[in-house]
């Protein structure tokens, strides 16, 4: 199986706003040509009628929350996830729970060209969460460079 985890697409986002910060990843997977034009949009109108975050505090207090934004395969032209570590908390919307805020720091973006996938693809972020220890999970969210973000998921995603 192919890596879903790319080094040239790990992120480190010093954006202050849910709409910055996917402006700002937009650009540069368009760039790479992994994503249309409409991507963005889409990217958008879906965070706002199906929020992604998800509190990692029942897991452990420690751990910081993460959203896993998506949208559909139509506007995506490869299959993986793009890390995305924020510098700053950005609020988004609980995934379980629509109408409770959730402060995130950290993003599992999904690029998915095959719809089959999506589910799995969500499964494999819980699962490389739940694998790690917890100790290493929170210095690991600690982390702000890219190649460094990447070598922990290389090593265990």
């Amino acid at each position: 199986m192919t890596s879903l985890i790319h080094e040239e697409t790990v992120f480190v986002s010093d954006k202050t706003d849910q709409a910055e910060i996917f402006k700002e990843i937009a650009s540069k997977l368009l760039d790479a040509n992994l994503v249309t034009e409409d991507y963005l949009d889409h990217l958008i109108e879906r965070e706002e009628n199906y929020p992604t975050a998800l509190p990692l505090s029942p897991i452990n207090p420690s751990l910081p929350n993460i959203a896993i934004p998506h949208t559909e395969s139509e506007f995506v032209k490869d299959t993986r996830i793009v890390p995305v570590k924020l510098k700053q908390s950005v609020t988004f919307k609980n995934m379980i729970l629509p109408d409770e805020d959730v402060d995130v720091s950290f993003l599992f973006m999904i690029l998915n060209n095959d719809e089959k996938e999506q589910a799995g693809l969500l499964q494999n972020v819980m699962d490389f969460i739940n694998r790690q220890d917890s100790e290493e999970l929170i210095d690991f969210f600690k982390l702000d460079d890219p190649h460094k973000i990447y070598e922990f998921l290389k090593q265990r995603f």
